[in-house]
């Protein structure tokens, strides 16, 4: 995730001028797939030092989110909100409002973040976004992220962790519907170093 820095100028200047030709931004990540039903969407904190560490502050931020993709009618099928990074599972989005209100949910929660921690300096990274390309893909991404506290050690079982929505799904469909789900989509290398 931050191999640019270890690259030299020349490559540096390569890379930018390569991700110019295809369209994309500079740096930040490119939103190349536009208009699908589902979107997976990440966002992480700089360098990923937990700065979602309490669960307040993870709380705040979930309810934020919810609020936001609310005011457009998005629906969030998946959450998941984790002490360095978060993950949601949406509905289409329109990311040119999405990069704008992140901006301002991030800058805002990183302002107070930092007063209150004593601390400077930059503490989100851009988000990012894969479209769902097939039922495979969306109910792996659902797994996936029910799975994410696991997967980072922070937890031994998805029901151990409060900020995710694998909550809503066992009450609403029960342990032997999402079991079956992870059978029947496992997770094999999804995600791969992506999200580390």
């Amino acid at each position: 995730m931050y191999q640019y820095r270890s690259l030299t100028s020349e490559e540096k200047k390569a890379l930018v001028k390569e991700r110019l030709s295809k369209g994309f931004p500079h740096h930040s990540p490119p939103h190349p797939i536009l208009n699908e039903p589902f979107y997976l969407l990440t966002a992480a904190c700089y360098e990923h030092k937990p700065r979602l560490n309490y669960p307040q502050r993870r709380q705040i931020i979930l309810n934020q989110l919810l609020e936001l993709f609310k005011t457009k009618n998005i629906d969030t099928i998946a959450w998941v909100i984790l002490p360095n990074h978060y993950h949601f599972l949406t509905t289409t989005v329109d990311f040119k409002w999405l990069s704008q209100n992140l901006r301002l949910i991030h800058g805002r929660l990183a302002r107070q973040w930092n007063l209150e921690d004593g601390l400077s300096g930059k503490v989100w990274c851009s988000y990012s976004d894969r479209a769902i390309r097939s039922e495979n893909h969306y109910y792996t991404a659902l797994n996936y992220i029910h799975y994410n506290p696991v997967k980072h050690g922070y937890v031994q079982s998805p029901y151990d962790w409060s900020e995710s929505s694998v909550h809503g799904y066992l009450e609403d469909n029960g342990r032997d519907w999402l079991r079956s789900c992870w059978v029947k989509y496992p997770l094999k290398d999804y995600g791969g170093e992506w999200d580390d």
